[in-house]
């Protein structure tokens, strides 16, 4: 008796998140139609945009060439990598011939005690235009649409606003099933974003802040030692008391497919990072997804195995039916907002409806998995270098073999 009202209490809570969820979907699509319905900014600052670069991405220059052809009047790009070697180097020397823009290409420092990542980032912003004034971060393999910095770098022009983010979507020119897994478990992170600039992370792969506030908030000085620059940037603007704006304009595409290994690299490496940077983020992401799939579990083999038609059976199929009604509602929304956002993706985005729309079922648990690595190992493999989170400001970088 005990075990069952234990259940039908954990059924309850799983329904009414799930339509919080739903509810949150809503909201989503609304702020997306009132973001991509204004009219672009006229505001044109100077800005030095960084990339860090590390060996090549999949479709690297189509996303080097969107970099550089962006419809703001003034702007530089300092791509970053650590090796003269880099086989980036050369797919960078191309897409500069090509967009004839003022680029620099810079080497930095081997990484002793932070990612390599973010080592190119401190090295990237000492060699900025000194007129600079808007600092912006963006990913090698992010292709961002013409008009993402001016929209970008827009919010920014109000000085209370610390940081201005858009985020990723995954797209595969050959859809497989792993990286629609992939795609669907990122899209759950994409719509934790909104209009509440509070509670809003900063994603590194399109990040801008103002040069002033990064000097005056020191954002330089608080990468050192630390492995994620985005969760970082995100500490030092909640710490400072500056508001993060979501770009909807700014999401942007990652165009790259991925292996069954790649998938659980990815997802363990972010889930690893989350538990160091934002350990109640991580908890709720552990205590989360092991609910839905116990109640998941636990309702379907209620509904299949018993011999009766009890109310037991009744609400197991009641559970099931009410979480995935708003699942699949809440993935739809989701979904119609990206669709607005990236329409230059329109036949890759429709390719993507089922597995949207169906994925949501799996992805909780491969969160669980990865809220599970992470309790067990604080070790990631990330572009080949192997490194172990220490805490949120000490990184150790391992050697290959161990």
């Amino acid at each position: 008796m005990i075990l069952q009202l234990l259940l039908l209490f954990l059924s309850i809570l799983l329904v009414w998140l799930s339509f919080r969820s739903f509810r949150g979907g809503i909201a989503y699509l609304r702020f997306f139609r009132e973001e991509l319905t204004k009219p672009p900014s006229d505001w044109e600052p100077i800005v030095t945009i960084i990339a860090p670069c590390k060996g090549v991405d999949e479709g690297m220059l189509a996303n080097f060439d969107a970099l550089l052809q962006q419809d703001l009047p003034e702007y530089e790009v300092i791509f970053v990598i650590d090796d003269a070697d880099d086989p980036a180097a050369a797919i960078i020397e191309q897409a500069w011939q090509e967009a004839k823009r003022h680029v620099k290409l810079v080497v930095a420092p081997k990484a002793t005690a932070s990612s390599q990542k973010v080592e190119n980032l401190r090295e990237g912003v000492l060699h900025a235009d000194e007129r600079s004034e808007v600092f912006v971060f963006v990913d090698s393999d992010a292709r961002p649409s013409p008009g993402w910095l001016r929209a970008l770098v827009a919010p920014l022009r109000d000085e209370t606003v610390g940081g201005a983010t858009g985020y990723r979507w995954f797209i595969s020119e050959e859809p497989t099933l792993t990286s629609e897994l992939r795609s669907a478990w990122n899209a759950s992170i994409a719509s934790a974003l909104g209009p509440n600039e509070k509670d809003n992370f900063t994603w590194g792969g399109s990040m801008a802040i103002r040069r002033d506030t990064f000097e005056r908030v020191g954002i330089r000085d608080k990468w050192k030692g630390t492995l994620s620059d985005d969760f970082a940037v995100t500490r030092a603007m909640r710490s400072a008391g500056l508001k993060i704006r979501f770009v909807p304009q700014a999401l942007t595409a990652t165009v790259e497919s991925c292996t069954f290994r790649e998938l659980f690299e990815f997802t363990n490496r972010q889930m690893k990072v989350t538990r160091v940077y934002m350990p109640q983020l991580w908890l709720m992401s552990f205590l989360g997804s092991g609910l839905f799939v116990a109640v998941m579990a636990a309702a379907f083999l209620i509904a299949v195995l018993s011999k009766t038609n009890g109310v037991e059976v009744w609400a197991a199929l009641a559970t099931l039916f009410l979480v995935a009604f708003f699942s699949v509602g809440k993935a739809a929304l989701r979904f119609h907002a990206v669709r607005l956002a990236l329409p230059q993706y329109e036949a890759n985005l429709l390719r993507q409806r089922f597995s949207q729309y169906t994925l949501w079922l799996v992805t909780p648990a491969i969160f669980l998995a990865n809220c599970v690595a992470a309790l067990l190992s604080r070790e990631i493999i990330w572009r080949g270098t192997r490194y172990r989170l220490v805490s949120h400001e000490e990184t150790a970088i391992l050697p290959k073999h161990q």
